[in-house]
């Protein structure tokens, strides 16, 4: 079977999870990656057949997504060309990640596309949602890369195709430890304002990864350290807790390593809100933004002394030897458990 992974490029986590998804396609299919997008600090460490532009959300600097860049780098005649070049006509299956050139064009030409996507479980009947409702935000989710069928990833098994998260080897196969320190992710702010929240609390040594500087600096109790994956990783895993957006993998791995967890959806994006409300029914804490009246709430958590641990199964060939036998019966249109027999251990288990 000849197979197109398309990959989303803004954000971490979905590159995060492709280096993990990967390897096992390529042993069970002839595979080719689409990648597109321009907000990833983290690297694809596999050869990228086609990179394209795509649309992306920029993040801002204030604890969102800035909307002005964001709608400005939508080239509209860029991305239909995108969409009318890309020949998906030559592939039995498409596999896509949230990504909206491959999933338009298998829509215009009839090319099997199957979503295996965080978004995918987000957009689940049963999975949590925010008190208010987004229309808009809901729209995008629906059609910014449009999949009838899939598989989708979240913080439980909220249904027949939404899965736990996939953690990456870095993760699972890390010592970890406690050396005290805090560590800090949250892209849409700048330096002025972290530093400005989190320099409050004067006896935690925090380290601050930012998308806005180059280079390494301390101010008072902060430090602020370009990202990078390696440094990344170890403050990671060798802290006491984690400040970071709402969005996927970075809570579900400090689920999964058992880090205290503090979560910051970013304004603008539903999806984090979604996310949000998810974690937040795990237990764990959740504030809107970087303001002084949430103080309090920063300090409550970090007198804390335990932190919530998940342990998520690590189902992941699992589950993509599901998604190859969905493309393989040519019933695409039906859901994932009528593709595979009810009796089947692995949906038995997991439809229980």
């Amino acid at each position: 079977m000849k197979v197109l992974y398309a990959i989303q490029g803004t954000g971490n986590g979905h590159v995060s999870r492709a280096n993990e998804i990967i390897p096992i396609l390529e042993k069970k299919c002839e595979l080719d990656i689409l990648l597109s997008g321009t907000q990833a600090d983290v690297g694809l460490n596999h050869l990228i057949k086609y990179k394209r532009k795509g649309l992306s959300f920029i993040f801002g600097k204030k604890g969102g997504v800035d909307l002005y860049k964001t709608l400005k780098q939508m080239q509209s005649k860029k991305f239909l060309s995108e969409i009318k070049t890309l020949p998906v006509e030559e592939y039995d299956l498409v596999i896509n990640d949230f990504e909206p050139i491959s999933a338009w064009a298998c829509k215009i030409k009839n090319v099997p596309c199957i979503g295996m996507s965080h978004q995918f479980g987000v957009m689940h009947k049963n999975a949590p949602k925010p008190v208010k409702a987004d229309l808009f935000a809901i729209m995008v989710l629906k059609y910014y890369a449009p999949c009838k069928t899939g598989v989708g990833f979240h913080f439980k098994t909220y249904g027949d195709t939404v899965f736990t998260p996939v953690i990456k080897s870095e993760i699972r196969n890390a010592v970890i430890k406690n050396l005290g320190h805090y560590t800090v992710y949250l892209p849409a702010y700048d330096d002025k304002k972290l530093i400005e929240f989190f320099a409050t609390f004067k006896n935690i040594q925090w380290q601050i990864f930012s998308k806005h500087t180059k280079k390494t600096y301390k101010i008072n109790n902060c430090w602020i350290r370009p990202v990078s994956t390696a440094d990344f990783t170890e403050s990671f895993t060798t802290c006491e807790g984690i400040v970071c957006g709402a969005g996927f993998e970075t809570p579900a791995e400090a689920l999964q390593m058992g880090k205290k967890l503090l979560v910051i959806p970013m304004k603008h994006q539903y999806e984090q809100h979604c996310n949000a409300a998810a974690a937040q029914e795990l237990g764990v804490p959740v504030i809107k933004k970087l303001k002084k009246k949430h103080l309090h709430k920063v300090e409550n958590w970090l007198n804390e002394k335990e932190a919530l641990q998940i342990n998520f199964p690590d189902d992941t060939e699992k589950i993509i030897d599901l998604v190859l036998a969905q493309a393989a019966t040519k019933r695409l249109s039906k859901p994932l458990t009528t593709v595979l027999p009810a009796t089947d251990t692995l949906v038995a288990r997991w439809t229980q």
